[in-house]
């Protein structure tokens, strides 16, 4: 099974702005090549695909990268909340071209039961 390039549990942030990565998980993206954004393309569960743009600082030694674009529209799709947990995955090269994959785990809420 594929390891995930990015697994995080989502903030309010994370759902109502952008998507922060760890500065670590950029290598697995799609190369800046100079520039501070890129767009990639990534597929759900479903086989839903969806575009997304990864953004960094132009001009800051500490990138921050987070996702902008379309990452709103894939939270309201996918009615994703707080405390839920995203995942992209990187898959095997297709035609010279990346391939990703996102996933979205919802928060398991525990009820107790009464014996």
């Amino acid at each position: 099974m594929a390891v995930a390039i990015v697994s995080k549990q989502l903030r309010k942030t994370d759902i109502k702005k952008r998507l922060t990565i760890p500065s670590k998980s950029l290598k697995d993206f799609p190369s800046l090549a100079g520039k501070h954004k890129e767009t990639f393309k990534a597929r759900d569960d479903s086989g839903r695909t969806w575009k997304f743009q990864i953004y960094t600082r132009k001009r800051n030694r500490y990138l921050k990268p987070v996702l902008t674009r379309g990452w709103l529209d894939f939270v309201r799709a996918k009615e994703v909340a707080i405390g839920d947990k995203v995942e992209f995955y990187k898959e095997e090269k297709e035609q010279g071209a990346n391939k990703y994959r996102v996933k979205t785990e919802q928060k398991q809420m525990w009820h107790p039961i009464d014996l």
